[in-house]
Parts: structure tokens; sequence; C-alpha cells
């Protein structure tokens, strides 16, 4: 009974957040938006623009979800205060046990969704629903650096999995002996690019190199560039006679990297210097589509970046704002952690990290540019 009550006294603490989290939804004008898309896929001529009504779809279905997770949580909240009522009720003691059981998993769940969901609010960039693009590409370390990359290609694919998130890989280069040297992927699901940001940078790791025949300790980076994808920029123009279009046969680790014509594209914007490439698509054109979306995004940050540092200039900030700034150290050896430089959030436990738990980083990162 006096656990029930205080579990009941511990539930009524997220009252408030509930209903501020519901507020900061706007889930009126959602549900508003998601009957104005239902109405338009029902029109006969709504699949003539392909393309437009894949987009409309996909809002449909990412509005109702936010819609459908903020009536599931209220729903919790509703079911948790029944369950205790009826734990309450109870004479045997033994029942009542088995109720504060429940109640207490059914609790620790609603506030874990609840912490989600409140973070996601947080997702408030103008680009922050968008899909994104990943760039990994190995340092100086030759092999070691390689299959430093593998490992985190892998923990960011575990990740997506994770989430439902549906990765496509559009660039990749084998080590020479082992690992990756640079992948391009991309990451496509609700608010994306929103979460992947806080991975931009450095990614450091140090432990005991089996590529290493004396056994000793060594430090490996591995670059992480996140790009949203951004469909339509009318501040991004691009002359044609600015690029460098290449053909070429796409190279890889077999399979799906290996085609027996020049498919593969790459792209030089001659004034910037920017250059991008796509070897994956079925063909020449998607290649080439493809790759246009990873230039575009790239001049948009190019042009975030160059706004930043005169923004900096006038500030008088004394601050590195540069792509290759480090945010975060793995290691493995003498002992294990993973430690977030710019938030201090940090674990012991490399495993579930490794094997794609990033999400405390990710919450972490988007707490600290709140409070920026």
């Amino acid at each position: 009974m006096v656990l029930l009550d205080q579990m009941k006294q511990e539930l009524s603490q997220y009252a408030a957040p509930l209903k501020e989290v519901r507020d900061s939804l706007d889930l009126e004008n959602k549900i508003q938006r998601i009957e104005e898309l239902a109405r338009e896929s029902e029109a006969p001529d709504f699949w003539n623009d392909v393309d437009d009504a894949n987009k409309k779809m996909k809002l449909l279905k990412d509005l109702q979800g936010v819609v459908d997770d903020a009536n599931h949580l209220s729903s919790q909240y509703e079911d948790i205060e029944v369950l205790i009522e009826m734990g309450n009720e109870e004479s045997d003691v033994e029942a009542q046990n088995q109720t504060a059981e429940e109640v207490r998993s059914e609790l620790d769940a609603f506030i874990a969704k609840l912490e989600e969901m409140r973070l996601a609010t947080l997702l408030t960039g103008e680009y922050d629903g968008c899909d994104a693009i990943v760039e990994l590409n190995a340092g100086a370390g030759g092999t070691e650096s390689c299959d430093w990359c593998s490992m985190l290609y892998r923990m960011y694919t575990r990740w997506a999995d994770k989430h439902g998130y549906s990765v496509e890989v559009l660039n990749f280069l084998d080590g020479d002996e082992a690992g990756i040297k640079s992948v391009q992927f991309q990451v496509s699901g609700t608010n994306a690019y929103g979460y992947l940001k806080s991975e931009h940078g450095v990614h450091r790791l140090v432990r005991i190199s089996p590529f290493n025949a004396q056994g000793k300790r060594q430090t490996s980076f591995v670059s992480c560039d996140v790009m949203p994808i951004i469909e339509h920029d009318d501040s991004i123009m691009i002359n044609p006679d600015d690029l460098r279009i290449d053909t070429y046969r796409s190279s890889g680790a077999g399979g799906q990297h290996i085609n027996k014509t020049s498919s593969a594209i790459r792209i030089t914007h001659l004034p910037t210097g920017i250059v991008v490439t796509c070897q994956n698509e079925r063909s020449q054109f998607q290649n080439k589509d493809k790759a246009m979306e990873m230039l575009i995004s790239k001049l948009h940050q190019l042009k975030i970046k160059e706004q930043e540092e005169q923004a900096a200039q006038i500030r008088g900030d004394v601050k590195d704002i540069a792509w290759g700034s480090q945010i975060r150290s793995y290691v493995l050896q003498p002992y294990t952690m993973v430690k977030d430089t710019r938030t201090e959030e940090e674990t012991s436990d490399t495993g579930r990290v490794l094997d794609g738990d990033i999400d405390r980083f990710m919450n972490a990162y988007l707490k600290w540019m709140a409070k920026k």
C-alpha cells in the first residue's frame, strides 16, 4: 500500500511535464494538417505528381506518428493511475506486491517515453526534420584508422536500425588491408538530421591495436560529416558552367559496390573546390541526381559556416568552429570510457555504445544546445 502511494505521488510529478510536452507539440494544428492531407490524398489526381504525392504521404505519416505517440503517452498516464487504484483495493498483500511491480515497470516506461518526446521538442532547427547524409573518413593511422572507421559505420547503422531508420550507402572505399577508408550513407526517417547533427566532428579511439604486432596502445581518428538533405534551397544557385562532371566505374568490396559500366559520378564545384561522389544507384542518372543533392547540402553547410564565422568575428568570440574539432573520445584500454568533450556526458559501457546505443550522447547534445 505504502509503495503504491509513493508511486502515485511520483506519477503526479509528471502531470505538468506531460501537459508541457503536449502543448509544445501543437497537436491541434497537427491534427488539422493531417485531415487536410488525408483529403488531398483522396483526390483522383493526387498521384499525378508522384514525387509531390510521396512527400505529402511521408509528412502525413510523420504527423500522425507524433499525434499517436502523444495520445499513447496520455493514455499510459491514465492507465497507471487506474492500476494504482486497483492495487490499493487489493486485500491480498501478494497481489498488491505483484501490482506494484507492474506499476513500477509501466511507470519507468512512461518516464522514458516522456523524456524522449520532450527531447524531440528541442528539434526546432530548420532542417532537423530532414533525412541526413553521413560521411566518415579515416584519418592518419593506416589500417587502425580504417578499422575505426568501419566500427563507427557499424555503430551508426545499428543506431539507425534500432530507431527504424533506413540506411542507403552512397559511396564506399575499402581500406588497403582492412576496414573502410571512407563511406557516405544516407539515413532516412523522421528527425534523422536533428539527431545525427550531434555526431558532426572528429571521433577519437584509444585502444591496443590488433594490427600492432608489439601490442602497443594506439590512438586513431575518424572525421564525421553530417549534412541535411535539402531538396530545394532558393538561396543556393548553381551555374552548370561551374561544374565538372566525371564518370567512372564503381569500386569497392564487391557485390552491390561493383558495376561493369561507368555509372559512378563525381561532381566538382569549381568555385569552392567541393567534390561529391555517388556510385551506388542503379544508373548514371540516379547517381547524378543524388550527387547534386549532396552538393546542394554541402554548399548550404558552407554558407552557414561562413555566417557563423562572420558572427563570431562581430562578437569577438575566440572559438574553433572548424569542421575538424574533436567531439568525443572512445577509450578501450587501459580503462573503458566514452566521453563527449562538449557536454561532459560519459559512460563506461563502451560495448553498448559501439553497438549503437548513442542516444544518451545525442540527448545530452540537444540539452546542451538548448542552453546555449
